[in-house]
């Protein structure tokens, strides 16, 4: 999920206090993934023989959630995905030398375990979006959030379920044995669109050539054996050390809760395997992202200054370029403020003052 659990607290008072709000410290490039359709639905059973995932491309390794500001991950992970009229398929590899989990309950606290997670935002409003965990038990928490934690208090929908959720797991090794030396685990997932889209701009499967906001997380904790049972090894002071958090496309700050910085996936019509053209940033992404920009700069004017920003130069936002054919409309005041893009045929692209991005078109 990560955040750590301290990252709760300072989310919480960054949305309603004085205290700055941390902001990622990688450039803006989310990796991007085609996702093809299977011709078959997987047999969800944990191992990765079917056709479909014979044929689907790996994503590429998982890195550290900081990306580039910290060392590669010690363990391998990847994932795969496919797609059709009704479910999204997830496949993930996790290499693991000791596979353990404890957690049981559904909706339990997973990540307390080594665990697999996914984050989904399938219009890329940042508000709302989706996140899975699953430990190698196939314990999970599903839950909704109605916008990232960084903007406001009781934002997570525990009790919300992915109805009709299918999930698998299969460990290449012994679970909770230690002693002996495991290969990792593996998992399939199937997440029907029916529920990805309860709260989307469309309901039902994703047409061809639409494009969604995903990430794909890995917690993983340093243990010991005590007593014959994996424990958390502990610092200096008795709290267990920090997790690792690894991920498909790199946040540039320990918080899976930035959805702006997670990958594209893109939808397409040919089936796994087939020669598939790479998906790039697009035009639009990039406005996406300087009204996100003057979000985090108008988050951290206002507690130093009487009124939000009206400017660029105000904000220190002077390098902030649109590309050709867009322009950029910005109000501050003591209250409030608005930022909007529009292009030259007719798409409107805005952010609120709680983060959510909006796209329309303009009625002329």
């Amino acid at each position: 999920m990560k955040p750590l659990l301290t990252w709760f607290a300072t989310s919480l008072l960054a949305a309603s206090g004085p205290e700055p709000l941390p902001l990622p410290a990688i450039p803006f490039a989310p990796r991007h993934y085609v996702c093809q359709r299977a011709l078959k639905a997987p047999v969800l059973d944990g191992r990765l023989d079917d056709e479909v995932w014979q044929k689907a491309a790996w994503t590429e390794d998982f890195v550290d959630i900081e990306g580039p500001l910290k060392p590669a991950p010690r363990l391998r992970t990847r994932a795969k995905l496919a797609w059709d009229d009704e479910y999204l398929y997830v496949a993930a590899e996790l290499e693991e030398p000791d596979v353990w989990a404890y957690q049981t309950a559904r909706d339990s606290v997973v990540f307390q375990d080594n665990d697999f997670e996914i984050f989904i935002d399938p219009d890329g409003s940042t508000s709302p979006y989706y996140e899975f965990e699953m430990n190698a038990l196939g314990t999970v928490w599903d839950l909704l959030l109605l916008r990232p934690y960084r903007d406001g208090a009781r934002v997570a929908v525990n009790g919300w379920d992915y109805h009709g959720l299918k999930r698998a797991v299969a460990v290449q090794g012994t679970l909770n044995h230690p002693g002996d030396q495991d290969r990792g685990w593996t998992v399939e997932v199937a997440l029907p669109w029916a529920a990805l889209t309860e709260v989307a701009a469309r309901s039902g499967a994703p047409r061809p050539g639409d494009r969604w906001r995903l990430n794909f997380s890995r917690v993983e904790w340093r243990t010991q054996v005590v007593d014959g049972r994996y424990e958390k090894r502990k610092g200096p002071g008795g709290q267990p050390l920090p997790e690792d958090n690894w991920v498909w496309s790199p946040q540039g700050i320990i918080a899976m809760h930035y959805p702006e910085m997670w990958g594209f996936v893109q939808f397409s019509a040919e089936p796994a395997g087939a020669p598939e053209k790479a998906a790039t940033l697009t035009p639009e992404d990039q406005v996406a992202w300087a009204l996100r920009r003057v979000y985090y700069a108008q988050r951290n004017h206002r507690p130093g200054s009487s009124r939000y920003g009206a400017t660029l130069k105000e904000l220190a936002l002077e390098d902030l370029k649109l590309p050709e054919g867009w322009t950029l409309r910005l109000e501050g005041g003591e209250a409030t403020w608005s930022a909007e893009a529009r292009d030259v045929k007719g798409t409107r692209l805005c952010i609120d003052p709680q983060g959510a991005l909006r796209r329309e078109a303009i009625v002329k």
